[in-house]
């Protein structure tokens, strides 16, 4: 029997070491240099690589390529573990090779591209010399494939893409974008002409594409194959986003705790207030079955397929945006008025859970899905009116899987009979008891009467 919870201790070496990393390199750099791997300043991009070279020396650079697509090779467990503590820290992802929305679009050209495609965008991303963005949901249908409208026109030896987008994140600082149209996925630099970035949303930007023309060559894998690339983009990456998040609950549960150990009202430290400790129980059970909800559905992912582990991606997504809801909004009330300002990072952690049931698909078509693909595994009962469970019907049968016993044993049958006379007031003595708050163990032993 294989069900093992504990850590290979060469691989718990390296989660020490991303740790610790983290802690002294990554988050210092972070206050005294925000968005360091961006800066343009030659001394700070300097100093960045000499920090991504210690995580290219570890063998972690790009943590979420398989090693057939030129990546280490991490399977989905170890890459939720890793990214369990990555996620804690804003700058960490990038700095590791592994920020979204570039993860995403590496992974789409490391499978799909060509040779020649490889080479012009591939290795610049990998090396952070080139950013990209992804432009998939539209205005007017979200993230519903079915309904977007943008779509690429061959003209000669050209494509000419039409249509509008919606929250393409980081689309304005992008080199490259990702652009889904309903007859496949094509890569637009962002200077093309006609790709106008509208003023507003400021991060998440709204990009409408206007007779942009980009050569043939610019089609990212088969003609007609954007949704094939879509899921392939999405499915693992729930899973790292799932891992990020429950960093973010485990911070937000320090603060939490840390705080009711700090501050007194109505005369004792507030962790002594049963409402207090009744938020901070929720919220560690609801971080450990997350957590182990997730890795269980990494494991499934590394054992069987993305594909055969669709249900828990789906329902991991929606349980993900829920805990991170619940954790963040209690550890708030918690801290007070603190947590409401930006002198912490708790603000900032209760306000991305909202959208975090948005991205990647809303919690409710990942509930749909749940829904829909769970009772696959589930008949109607087969009898008009009863479930399967209905008593009187399996103590019928019952007795008669036992009448083959009792024509061969009559003092059994006799024994069955007593017991058939007593069981309804048996039951009516248990519901009383179950009312009262007897077990059923007193019961027996003759303590109700």
């Amino acid at each position: 029997m294989a069900w093992d919870f504990s850590t290979e201790p060469d691989f718990q070496n390296k989660l020490n070491w991303v740790d610790a990393f983290c802690r002294e390199e990554i988050e210092p750099l972070e206050f005294v240099f925000p968005y360091a791997v961006r800066s343009p300043d030659p001394c700070v991009k300097a100093y960045v690589r000499s920090l991504q070279q210690q995580v290219k020396d570890q063998g972690l650079w790009a943590i979420f390529l398989d090693e057939e697509l030129g990546g280490p090779g991490f399977g989905q467990l170890e890459l939720a573990l890793l990214n369990e503590v990555i996620g804690r820290y804003s700058g960490a992802p990038q700095m590791f090779g592994a920020a979204a929305p570039d993860t995403g679009n590496i992974e789409l050209l490391a499978a799909f591209g060509t040779d020649e495609q490889k080479k012009r965008w591939l290795e610049p991303l990998l090396n952070q010399d080139m950013f990209s963005a992804y432009s998939m949901t539209e205005p007017q249908g979200g993230s519903d494939p079915n309904l977007f409208r943008t779509h690429a026109a061959r003209d000669g030896d050209e494509w000419v893409i039409n249509g509008e987008k919606w929250f393409t994140s980081a689309g304005r600082v992008a080199d490259l974008l990702f652009v889904m149209c309903t007859n496949g996925m094509f890569i637009v630099p962002r200077q093309t002409p006609g790709v106008e970035i509208q003023p507003e949303p400021r991060n998440h930007n709204h990009i409408i594409y206007k007779d942009v023309r980009v050569p043939l060559d610019h089609l990212l894998g088969p003609e007609d194959g954007a949704k094939v690339l879509a899921q392939r983009r999405l499915g693992g990456g729930r899973i790292h986003h799932a891992m990020r998040t429950i960093a973010q609950c485990k911070l937000a549960f320090d603060m939490m705790c840390e705080r009711a150990l700090s501050r007194e009202a109505h005369g004792k430290i507030i962790a002594e207030h049963q409402m207090v400790q009744e938020k901070i129980a929720d919220a560690y059970a609801a971080i450990r079955m997350l957590r182990l909800f997730v890795l269980e559905t990494a494991w499934k992912i590394d054992n069987s397929s993305t594909s055969a582990a669709r249900t828990d991606i789906a329902a991991v997504k929606f349980t993900m945006a829920k805990v991170l809801r619940e954790v963040s909004f209690n550890a708030l009330h918690i801290l007070g008025s603190l947590g409401t300002t930006d002198l912490t990072p708790l603000q900032a952690i209760y306000a991305a859970a909202p959208t975090m049931g948005i991205v990647d698909g809303v919690d409710e078509v990942h509930k749909a899905t749940v829904a829909r693909r769970v009772l696959k595994d589930y008949e109607p009962h087969e009898h008009r009116y009863w479930p399967t469970e209905y008593l009187p019907a399996k103590r019928e049968a019952a007795w008669a899987k036992f009448e083959q016993k009792f024509e061969a044993d009559p003092e059994l049958r006799a024994s069955a009979a007593a017991y058939k006379k007593y069981f309804p007031e048996l039951i009516h003595q248990m519901n009383q008891a179950a009312r009262q708050g007897i077990s059923r163990g007193d019961l027996r032993h003759g303590a109700f009467r």
